[in-house]
């Protein structure tokens, strides 16, 4: 199915003075950082959500499956509390399907784009969209949230 997409962003950084992130992110503070949400359709007919499947944007997950490795239970075991603190404030109720075909296309081409230096995801998602080659895509370590409920790019 041919889809025009439309992305939705979800933060671009705290909008009063540098060096202070928007809670609860770690880094947004410098002009540097952009949240995007998935790509989510209706698995019945196929449109293309509007937006996030979050009231809040984030912490609707696309959390790992049977078999892939899962990072979020790493990084909790360990002690991190917050990790994946969002997704138990956003009800997960799964009526969409993550385009996979989609959000591998858009990965690929922000990876490719020469302005853009890292884009934080979950290493299952990494996996299952095919993009270990790609050196941009990367983990962004336990103490911050989970990145399998958007994308997050810096500059």
């Amino acid at each position: 199915m041919d889809h025009s997409v439309t992305l939705y962003f979800l933060d671009a950084n705290f909008p009063f003075f540098d060096g202070f992130p928007l809670l609860p992110h770690r880094s947004h503070d410098d002009g540097g950082k952009l949240d995007l949400a998935f790509i989510y359709e209706n698995p019945v007919t196929g449109k293309l959500l509007s937006g996030s499947p979050s009231w809040l944007g984030y912490g609707y997950l696309e959390a790992p499956k049977a078999g892939e490795y899962d990072q979020p239970a790493n990084c909790e075991g360990r002690g991190y509390w917050q990790y994946s603190l969002l997704s138990r404030l956003v009800p997960q109720d799964k009526n969409l399907d993550f385009s996979a075909s989609l959000n591998q296309q858009l990965l690929l081409r922000l990876a490719r784009h020469p302005a853009i230096g890292k884009i934080f995801l979950e290493p299952h998602l990494k996996t299952r969209l095919g993009l270990e080659g790609q050196k941009k895509v990367r983990f962004h370590g336990c103490a911050a949230v989970r990145h399998d409920d958007h994308i997050h790019i810096q500059l």
